[in-house]
């Protein structure tokens, strides 16, 4: 069986969302083998490499990653090729692509090259995110570490999220065939959190 691991390393100096400096991760050696073990402090932003928007990132009182059902982060997952779109991803880009009920889409674009985070990143507009929230997908992944760029208001965010579809950012699918996998994607379990980074993988089935 076949694994693809399609998180991105967390380090310093890793690519960070539009390369804002305050998004950098940042490690301590606390201790040392002359100790007898080695122990480090991290200090990283919740929307650190791959990682798992729950709908309190744009919802007041939303639900946090903590409380987000498993059962959604574990299924099925379709990677969609969109390797031809520039600049963002439309409905039409959509249409005409397995896009099913239930199922965890993962979006395949140009940014699974991109060496960085490019301020011009592909993104998800408003009108595709409502094509898939109608289509009744649970979750939403790219391989950006944003969803959209500058849309004011964060439409994108907010048509899923309001409606419960999870969004994955920070997916690395260059290597990944398009097509269906079993899908595992685990947030660390941070009480009170609006994002966690999360290990996610995808089993061929």
């Amino acid at each position: 069986m076949r694994i693809y691991d399609i998180s991105m390393p967390v380090y310093p100096g890793m690519p960070v969302y539009k390369d804002r400096a305050e998004k950098q991760p940042r490690m301590e050696i606390t201790r040392n083998y002359e100790k007898g073990v080695r122990e480090t402090r991290w200090l990283l932003d919740t929307h650190t490499g791959t990682h798992i928007d729950a709908p309190a990132h744009v919802i007041p009182g939303g639900t946090m990653t903590a409380d987000l059902d498993l059962a959604v982060l574990i299924g099925t997952g379709r990677v969609l090729d969109l390797t031809a779109v520039n600049d963002r991803i439309t409905a039409g880009d959509l249409e005409g692509q397995p896009v099913r009920a239930g199922e965890f889409i993962l979006l395949k674009t140009k940014n699974s090259w991109t060496v960085g985070n490019e301020q011009d990143f592909i993104y998800l507009e408003a009108g595709a995110a409502h094509y898939l929230a109608e289509a009744k997908v649970r979750g939403v992944g790219l391989d950006a570490l944003g969803l959209e760029r500058d849309q004011p208001g964060y439409p994108t965010h907010r048509t899923l999220l309001e409606r419960g579809i999870v969004v994955i950012e920070g997916l690395r699918l260059k290597e990944v065939p398009p097509g269906e996998y079993q899908m595992l994607a685990l947030p660390l379990l941070l009480l009170g959190a609006e994002a966690a980074p999360a290990r996610v993988v995808l089993l061929e089935v």
